[in-house]
């Protein structure tokens, strides 16, 4: 069965310092229309995966130097390859080594001698599962929700999409691997008051705007829900002036000015007020938001106001 001709292979990492026992697994995937990498140490492998994003990774878990436990723990640790899963292959069948996988990030396990049919099946149960995640993450990110999930005790980022990676690169020079100290400290007294919640939807969907020295610029952390085992998820967005205003503009179809005139409104400013920010008489100002309420559908300046804070970042007053 080859892969359909209007989409890639899917790419298959295979791990094995031995890598000719794995032949006939080798050729079964080739058969089945998969484009096959082979790494023979964990070094080689970190490298491939890194560099190829493969689908899924097959790993022995028992390898001279660094084993495949340790492999799977650096994996799940870069945030570029921690969303790929991987089935350990191992001849090991106590149960100290199946936790052991798992507790490495191990997606799946199976035993040596391989079954190619069985494989392949868990191959494409897990890429399948594992696309449709990305994709759904890729939607967060298409319409701004940069997102990522918690481990509070540690800070641990478990995932995130590419988006909020992208952010927090930029204006924290963050590794992608923890959450900022001044986010985690704000999360750990924020999960206190919530003694009791598990899983589901924050009440109040607090937040905290965040200066990042990196970037000199401000970023909105707003604690979303929990999702049980102590991890929570956050949605992350930039909460600079110019964010705000083109949020504005694309959300509601307004002009510059009309968005810089929601925008102070938003901020709790009289039409005095922007009318002084803005250069413009306050009766401009009026006019301005008349066109405004018109296109919100709102008759009123705290209508117009809560509309705006929900759809683009602010800073608190007087900042």
């Amino acid at each position: 069965m080859n892969a359909p001709a209007d989409r890639r292979a899917d790419v298959v990492l295979i791990v094995d310092d031995v890598p000719d026992n794995l032949a006939v697994l080798h050729d079964t995937l080739d058969e089945s229309g998969y484009t096959v990498l082979v790494a023979t140490d964990g070094p080689s492998a970190l490298e491939r995966a890194l560099r190829a994003q493969p689908d899924v990774i097959l790993l022995d878990a028992m390898m001279p130097g660094m084993d495949g436990f340790e492999v799977a723990r650096r994996l799940k640790a870069e945030a570029r390859t921690a969303a790929i899963p991987i089935i350990f292959m191992t001849g090991l069948t106590e149960t100290e080594h199946v936790v052991a996988a798992f507790a490495a990030g191990g997606t799946d396990y199976v035993t040596k001698p391989i079954r190619a049919r069985e494989v392949i099946a868990r191959i494409t149960a897990h890429s399948l599962a594992a696309r449709e995640q990305q994709q759904a993450r890729n939607a967060l990110d298409a319409f701004g929700h940069a997102t990522l999930m918690v481990r509070m005790h540690d800070g641990r980022i478990v995932w995130q999409t590419a988006l909020a990676r992208q952010l927090l690169e930029q204006h924290f020079a963050s590794d992608g691997r923890r959450a900022p100290v001044a986010v985690l400290a704000w999360l750990q007294r924020e999960t206190a008051r919530l003694v009791g919640l598990e899983e589901g939807p924050v009440p109040g969907s607090p937040s905290l705007v965040v200066d990042a020295a990196a970037s000199g610029r401000r970023l909105r952390f707003t604690l979303h829900e929990a999702s049980g085992d102590g991890q929570w998820l956050l949605v992350l967005r930039e909460a600079d002036d110019a964010a705000a205003l083109e949020a504005l503009s694309l959300a509601f179809g307004l002009t510059p000015r009309e968005a810089e005139v929601l925008y102070w409104v938003a901020r709790g400013k009289t039409n005095r007020d922007i009318g002084d920010i803005l250069g413009s008489s306050p009766a401009t100002v009026k006019k301005h938001l008349e066109h405004v309420y018109e296109k919100l559908g709102v008759e009123t300046r705290t209508a117009a106001a809560s509309l705006a804070l929900a759809r683009a970042p602010m800073r608190p007053h007087g900042t």
